[in-house]
């Protein structure tokens, strides 16, 4: 169970800050149920209800600042997702964002820097699919990372690639 002020991956809505564990005072709703009242980083006017003890949408702890780092330095190990169906592609991707995993979230972000790259060769430019879940995993992965880290997620994507790119002259 987590406690008041800890922050938790909440599903789609990502990272939320536990603002309270209560029960509600309403009449649809059991006096001895406990729920969590959640704050989303991203949107801090908004309030989630979340029962503690539910189980239809992922909760778990945020990264710790060892997980977080240990997670980028193996980046450049982590496989990519190569689907050759257009439809089945969009399948794995969404099944993957809901997975609320981080690993996952940079799988799809490696494979769809590779397919773009690949795609800008022939010519051509990104998907709008592709565009659309590129920017759901880095804001994901993103948003985790900065509060693990306290660093600004605006520069997670630069802090990344610095790091992988020490790690790789270290070797």
């Amino acid at each position: 169970m987590f406690g008041k002020g800890d922050f938790i991956v909440y599903g789609s809505t990502g990272v939320c800050e536990v603002k309270d564990v209560t029960t509600l005072d309403m009449k649809e709703v059991s006096k001895d149920r406990l729920y969590y009242i959640l704050r989303p980083v991203r949107e801090k006017e908004s309030k989630i209800f979340a029962p503690v003890d539910g189980n239809k949408t992922v909760l778990r702890a945020v990264l710790t600042r060892e997980e977080a780092e240990s997670l980028i330095d193996d980046i450049p190990a982590i496989e990519e997702l190569w689907i050759s169906s257009d439809k089945l592609r969009e399948e794995k991707y969404k099944e993957t964002i809901r997975s609320c995993e981080c690993r996952d979230w940079i799988r799809i972000i490696k494979t769809l820097y590779l397919r773009g790259q690949e795609r800008q060769a022939q010519g051509k430019r990104a998907t709008a699919m592709d565009e659309k879940y590129l920017r759901l995993a880095k804001d994901n992965l993103y948003s985790e990372l900065s509060l693990a880290l306290d660093i600004p997620k605006e520069e997670m994507e630069g802090f990344i690639a610095d790091r992988i790119h020490e790690t790789e002259l270290c070797r």
